[in-house]
């Protein structure tokens, strides 16, 4: 064995400035160990991070057989370092009962063999270990080698941190491709048009899986404008029926009068006008999906109809008493809350728990703040697809407005919104300026207040008596009636902001 520890501790460390990665220097440090303490092999094991799992295993000096049967006595070794943090000799193996399982693992030991492990440690907690086996063991004491071997490992302690952070962060990395690999699958079959990373739209993506493959009747309930129509027609093409037809019918633009005809047909000369044989929506979506959107808006005695077709699959076109049978999938929708409809006698509770199978409640675009800039990169590519403009992006200060607006006319209102700015830019970028009105604040459009509180207040006191002024024609009396004050506290106010009302006359 050489004494010169310093120059063997030295070679050590050329081999890690060599390389950056543990990986890449770990033989040759093991052959710089074996040739040191004058031993045939030895190996390094390396833990995950807070884990006894192992991350790195490298022998040098054995072949695969040797190898395989070394790292077995490893394992069983393992624990028991991990748990006292202490160096490790086990002199004859043979004699040693967790190495012997049965007569074979017996005659396996031709020779004695002994294993010394010593950990790798950094702050008190087990990084890894070094061991090596001896043919022969002689009542000799390892100290020196021992403490050799903890320098090395507090010299590697810090590029093996550094591999167990890394392998940390890969495994993080590879639940989150096969997080993000499970939610593409499960939403490979949203439409296109349905665009969402937030929880709430994830929810509905679930909810939206899980009814597509199923006859179930779907009741949509959200807001106008947050895509229920985009959801219904997600959940037919992703469901048995998405070969067949799907009718769409807004019971809110029809009117009363042939709404009955527009749903069942009627039958030639059933009413003045019906000139020929008519087909209704739910005969065409035969085998198919029927969406009726705004379902709270029809009439009571269509109601009926409606439920009758949900319980028996059948139905009678105007002016016929021959019953039609009809394999119909019914989704419907509505912005209203018919919960409060139905002690008004406004909807049909009967009819009301019969759509409400499998409620799917899509969250307006104000609750989902985070979907926004991605439904606007969206509409901005749809729109320089429609017509023929070159927006590359949208401005941080524009997403800033339309990240606190409210969102009262929801997705529909984005869409206008990005479609309007892409055709006022002149720069290719959507900008602040390139926003409605309506969204801009006070800082964006330069019409912030200036000064302190007490003269805000007076000018906007001020503005709104001059408004009501002009309302009025000049008039004092209905001027304080409209503000609900006394026409003396009016007069003192119009003396204070040296306003004539008479002016206002003057100007009518």
């Amino acid at each position: 064995m050489k004494n010169n520890v310093i120059s063997f501790l030295y070679d050590i460390s050329k081999e890690l400035r060599k390389v950056d990665q543990i990986e890449s220097s770990v033989q040759p440090i093991l052959s710089h160990i074996a040739e040191y303490l004058n031993i045939s092999c030895c190996a390094i094991t390396i833990f995950k991070q807070n884990s006894a799992n192992i991350i790195l295993e490298e022998v040098y000096g054995l072949d695969n057989s040797e190898k395989k049967k070394l790292v077995e006595n490893l394992r069983q070794v393992k624990p028991r370092i991990l748990d006292s943090g202490e160096p490790m000799l086990l002199p004859k193996l043979s004699h040693q009962p967790q190495f012997i399982k049965s007569s074979k693992d017996l005659a396996d030991f031709s020779y004695e063999v002994s294993l010394i492990c010593v950990p790798i440690k950094a702050n008190n907690k087990v990084l890894g270990l070094f061991s090596f086996s001896l043919e022969s063991y002689e009542v000799i004491s390892f100290k020196l080698e021992f403490r050799i071997l903890n320098i090395i490992g507090s010299m590697l302690a810090h590029t093996i941190r550094a591999v167990q952070e890394n392998v940390e962060e890969i495994t993080l990395l590879r639940k989150e491709n096969l997080k993000l690999h499970d939610t593409l699958e499960r939403g490979k079959f949203i439409n296109k048009e349905i665009i969402g990373s937030s929880g709430a739209m994830q929810n509905v993506f679930d909810l939206i899986n899980k009814v597509a493959k199923t006859n179930a009747t779907v009741l949509l309930r959200g807001e106008s404008g947050v895509g229920k129509e985009l959801v219904a027609s997600a959940i037919h093409q992703n469901s048995p029926r998405a070969g067949k037809a799907f009718i769409k019918v807004n019971c809110s633009a029809l009117p009363d009068t042939l709404i009955e005809s527009e749903l069942f047909g009627h039958e030639k000369g059933a009413f003045t006008g019906a000139d020929s044989l008519h087909k209704g929506r739910f005969e065409a979506a035969d085998g198919g999906t029927i969406f009726l959107d705004e379902i709270g808006d029809l009439p009571l005695n269509t109601q009926v109809k409606i439920l009758r077709i949900l319980q028996e699959r059948e139905f009678e076109r105007l002016g016929s008493s021959k019953t039609i049978k009809v394999d119909v999938r019914v989704i419907a929708a509505t912005h209203r809350n018919l919960e409060e409809m139905l002690p008004k006698c406004e909807f049909r509770e009967d009819l009301y728990y019969r759509l409400n199978v499998f409620p799917i409640i899509i969250p307006p675009l104000k609750e989902r703040p985070t979907d926004i800039p991605i439904l606007a990169n969206h509409f901005i590519a749809k729109s320089n697809k429609r017509h023929g403009t070159d927006i590359k992006r949208i401005s941080t200060s524009a997403i800033d407005l339309l990240m606190v607006y409210h969102w009262p006319g929801n997705i529909r209102e984005l869409e206008n919104v990005i479609e309007r700015a892409s055709i006022l830019s002149l720069d290719g970028v959507i900008r602040s300026n390139n926003l409605p009105p309506t969204l801009q604040t006070a800082e964006s459009s330069g019409t912030k207040l200036e000064g302190s509180l007490d003269d805000i207040i007076n000018n906007v006191e001020k503005q709104v008596i001059i408004d009501n002024l002009i309302i009025t024609k000049g008039s004092t009396i209905d001027t304080a009636k409209n503000l609900n004050i006394t026409e003396r506290i009016l007069r003192l106010r119009l003396n204070k902001y040296e306003i004539d009302p008479k002016r206002f006359k003057k100007s009518q």
